[in-house]
């Protein structure tokens, strides 16, 4: 990480407040097939009650050819971060608990492996700003050759759109 974000990798993703909002956009390559999709969404960042863990949870729509035609429809996925020895490592798990993989921009760590049966995820972070960082997955093996990269921006923190209630004449507080 660098020194403007003294609270390491969790203080980042998060931003200034206990909620870090991020759009995303992804694109999908299938190398065997020849074919590419798109996924466009936001990530959220949120506080967990569990030692400092954060939520990821990730919304929005895929673009996927298939059939002759284009699969347009909404994807989710979830993750839980958990803290490690460094501030700026967090090991992702599934929402099981199961893990997966250890998130990091430091030089000596932004890469990682997982192997999903019969395949090898690797994936390789970015931080390419104050607010903007990517992270591209190369998955390989006798079922999958894919090619998935993300770019992932800071939202603004959202401003709250609620007016106060008219007073009432004669009404209970």
């Amino acid at each position: 990480m660098n020194a403007q974000h003294s609270s390491g990798l969790r203080g980042y993703l998060l931003g200034p407040g206990s909620e870090g909002r991020w759009s995303v956009q992804r694109t999908m390559v299938d190398r065997a097939a020849g074919t590419r999709g798109t996924f466009s969404g936001v990530v959220t960042f949120s506080e967990t009650d569990d030692d400092g863990a954060l939520r990821f949870h990730e919304e929005g729509t895929v673009r996927w050819p298939a059939a002759g035609e284009t699969f347009t429809g909404p994807a989710t996925r979830d993750y839980v971060l958990r803290p490690t020895d460094s501030p700026d490592a967090l090991d992702m798990v599934f929402p099981d608990g199961r893990p997966f993989h250890r998130m990091s921009f430091s030089a000596d760590a932004s890469q990682d492996r997982h192997w999903c049966d019969p395949d090898t995820y690797r994936v390789t972070y970015s931080l390419t700003g104050p607010d903007q960082f990517s992270y591209a997955w190369d998955v390989t093996g006798p079922r999958k050759d894919l090619l998935l990269e993300s770019v992932l921006r800071r939202l603004p923190a959202a401003v709250s759109q609620e007016k106060p209630a008219p007073d009432r004449v004669g009404s209970n507080p």
